[in-house]
């Protein structure tokens, strides 16, 4: 098993090319479902997208209110007959007047639709989110795993060059061994040591995406669980394309998302429509001295004359932008039997590749290992047979856990592009 400090390995078990301390890093080894609960609860931008539901919620709220009355009061201020500030009495006019204004054409039901809508997409949005965050958490915790194992080659072939090359060192100047043979040791300690250097950077880059998605701790390491025999027994024939093409119908967010435009620029369509209808305002007067009589009580109406501006332009405007919606959920529906398609036969394809790999051919690299390496150490073996053995096994293990790492990765890529949980 790797250690803790396995990510800063490259500086710590070389003593000979100048090794340096770093700070160990706060193990946390988690199983995938423990993963993602805990994202769940923490990760901060779910919380923000959250609270933008919640705000488009609280536009419903708006959206049902009805205009509010307006009520007026006058009094005389002065009077230039009397040359009196306020005057009271028969002296004094009084006016008040109440008015309500009248929506027409349904255009308060339109707007509580439209708020309604947007509510949707809000909540559209959210779990797109969540999909995207999600697929990128699983990806990096399986990613993580293969690459911690692949490290572990590296580890062990560098500590074993490192060895000889010490051995080398005792014997220099003795004409035990040749320079020529030194050297070419030497150059694939250094050839390993810059390649396991690259690995173990991958390996921190992906650790510090995963952390921010957990919103962990930046001194935590994540140590992935991985059930290696539940991954073993995924089989991409398990599911039909229909059933997997006919699920991202239904659970694509971002299907569902430009469907939601589509009806909010509908919706928009019909409001801007009615907005062309003028609005009637009804009002209650009363007059005490100001009219023919005392003490006037009047109703009246007023309508705006719709003779030169009707909306024309944010009518057209929405007009276009339903087109333009369509178009979009066209071409995301299309891409989403694209990517259902292309991610199944992946699928397949990674099968393919995995099962075509004799079992066994790992293992015997693995026991040979050991025995090559006491082989050279006697002299049984030449540099070139040696160095060879040990490239090729790094080589093979590498292609190995990318192959394990394609295969796992095509699934959650099903998972992802169908909106489903299929392969877990």
């Amino acid at each position: 098993m790797l250690k803790k400090w396995l990510p800063f390995a490259f500086g710590l078990c070389l003593s000979s090319v100048g090794a340096f301390a770093q700070p160990v890093l706060d193990t946390m080894r988690l199983s995938l479902p423990a993963a993602e609960k805990l994202f769940l609860d923490s990760n901060f931008q779910l919380l923000a997208q959250r609270y933008n539901v919640d705000a488009n919620q609280a536009l419903v709220i708006q959206a049902k209110l009805w205009p509010n009355p307006n009520f007026q009061i006058g009094h005389t201020l002065y009077s230039g007959t009397l040359k009196q500030f306020f005057p009271l009495g028969k002296n004094d006019e009084t006016t008040a007047g109440l008015s309500q204004l009248i929506l027409l054409a349904g255009k308060r039901n339109k707007q509580i639709k439209l708020a309604q809508a947007n509510v949707q997409l809000s909540q559209y949005q959210f779990f797109d989110l969540l999909r995207t965050l999600k697929y990128t958490l699983r990806t990096d915790f399986f990613q993580i795993f293969y690459l911690r194992r692949s490290a572990l080659v590296y580890d062990a072939e560098i500590k074993a060059l490192q060895q000889i090359s010490n051995a080398f060192a005792s014997q220099e100047g003795k004409g035990y061994i040749s320079e020529k043979e030194v050297v070419r040791i030497k150059a694939q300690l250094y050839s390993f040591i810059s390649e396991y250097n690259d690995l173990i950077n991958q390996i921190n880059d992906t650790e510090s995406e995963l952390r921010l998605i957990l919103q962990t701790k930046p001194t935590n390491f994540i140590d992935p669980d991985v059930d290696t025999t539940g991954i073993a027994a995924l089989d991409p024939s398990k599911y039909a394309l229909t059933t997997l093409i006919d699920s991202a119908y239904h659970n694509r967010t971002d299907l569902q998302i430009a469907h939601a435009n589509t009806t909010i620029n509908e919706l928009q369509y019909k409001y801007q429509k009615a907005l062309a209808v003028p609005d009637l305002s009804l009002s209650l007067g009363y007059d005490e001295a100001g009219a023919f009589l005392y003490n006037w009580y009047g109703i009246g109406a007023s309508i705006d004359l719709p003779f030169f501006n009707r909306n024309q332009g944010n009518i057209k405007n929405a007009k276009i932008l339903i087109e333009s919606t369509r178009a979009t959920e066209k071409s995301t529906q299309a891409t989403v039997d694209e990517n259902v398609t292309r991610a199944l036969q992946k699928a397949f394809d990674e099968q393919k590749l995995l099962r075509a790999i004799d079992p066994k051919f790992f293992g015997d690299f693995e026991r040979l290992m050991g025995q090559v390496l006491l082989n050279y150490q006697k002299r049984n073996i030449s540099i070139l047979d040696f160095l060879d053995f040990y490239d090729s096994y790094k080589q093979n293990t590498l292609q190995v856990n990318n192959i394990e790492f394609n295969r796992i990765s095509a699934f959650e890529d099903i998972n992802f592009y169908t909106g489903t949980n299929f392969f877990n």
